[in-house]
């Protein structure tokens, strides 16, 4: 468990990262169009160097109908999580949605507890609602501070923004399933989640596709899509060898590391409340990790 909650917090900076770098860079596409081109260049980087590292890919597992259900299921959750996020964005402020758009870990836990009869200590679950309320305190801009609960029985963005989070937790329990229940082999699960994700998107990226395509920024693509194998590797790691709660805590802390690389490259405002929340999101690994 140690092994991958270290390796889970080296995807939470990798994601942190990625995640900056999609707002420098690539804000004018549609998140739709930036996930298709991205898979489709992760998957063409990830193929001929895991291949030549692993001297080829296991076999694919015979699965049967519910184990197949549940892979697909995990695909297009996480893809649908992706896509209400951002129509939560385009409806909302990104301060009323996003701390309400990274609460996964509050979902996932009583998941597991109720569904896979998880046990955890009072300081791993001490550790969820530190690391959960740095994600919040991250994303926060001003205002009333329970604000976005508040909001959430009429504003639509905040609504979004719950159901963004309940579909990323419900696609967090389901790669668990898939990688320890299952047992799907990580190195063919990484292509097939990114390219699954790729098509299950491909309609609304084609509905979307720019008039000028992709080519002046296919470098930048190109580029971004190694950072994505990179996190899809060390991801993959940490849920195969840790429960789901612990893993996608931690990963979600990447909220907290785009901000602070924003505060400090991008001059964004509430760069003070965000390097606390660092703070705090630190302490709640620390808890986790006890």
């Amino acid at each position: 468990m140690v092994s991958g909650i270290a390796t889970a917090v080296v995807a939470a900076f990798v994601w942190g990262g990625y995640l900056y770098a999609l707002k420098r860079h690539f804000s004018d596409y549609s998140g739709a169009v930036v996930a298709v081109v991205m898979n489709v260049c992760a998957t063409a980087w990830y193929l001929p160097t895991a291949a030549l590292y692993l001297g080829g890919f296991p076999a694919v597992p015979s699965l049967d109908p519910m184990s197949l259900l549940v892979t697909a299921g995990t695909i297009a959750l996480a893809a649908a999580g992706f896509l209400t996020f951002m129509h939560a964005i385009s409806d909302g402020d990104v301060s009323l949605v996003a701390p309400i758009a990274k609460v996964v870990p509050v979902f996932v836990l009583p998941i597991e507890v109720l569904l896979l009869e998880e046990v955890f200590g009072p300081l791993q679950v001490l550790g969820v609602v530190f690391a959960t309320a740095a994600i919040y305190l991250a994303n926060y801009e001003g205002g009333p501070l329970l604000g976005p609960f508040r909001n959430l029985a009429s504003s639509r963005p905040v609504q979004l923004a719950l159901l963004s989070a309940a579909c990323y937790a419900v696609s967090d329990v389901g790669k668990r399933l898939v990688l320890q229940g299952i047992d799907f082999p990580g190195s063919i699960w990484i292509p097939v989640s990114l390219l699954g994700a790729a098509v299950v998107l491909a309609p609304i990226a084609y509905r979307d596709w720019p008039a000028d395509g992709v080519r002046d920024d296919l470098p930048l693509f190109v580029a971004a899509a190694a950072v994505v194998v990179v996190g899809r590797v060390l991801t993959t790691f940490a849920f195969s060898v840790t429960s789901a709660s612990v893993a996608s805590t931690i990963i979600n802390a990447q909220a907290v590391v785009a901000v602070v690389l924003g505060g400090i490259l991008l001059a964004e405002d509430g760069f003070r409340m965000r390097l606390a929340a660092a703070v705090l999101a630190i302490t709640g690994i620390a808890l986790i990790a006890s």
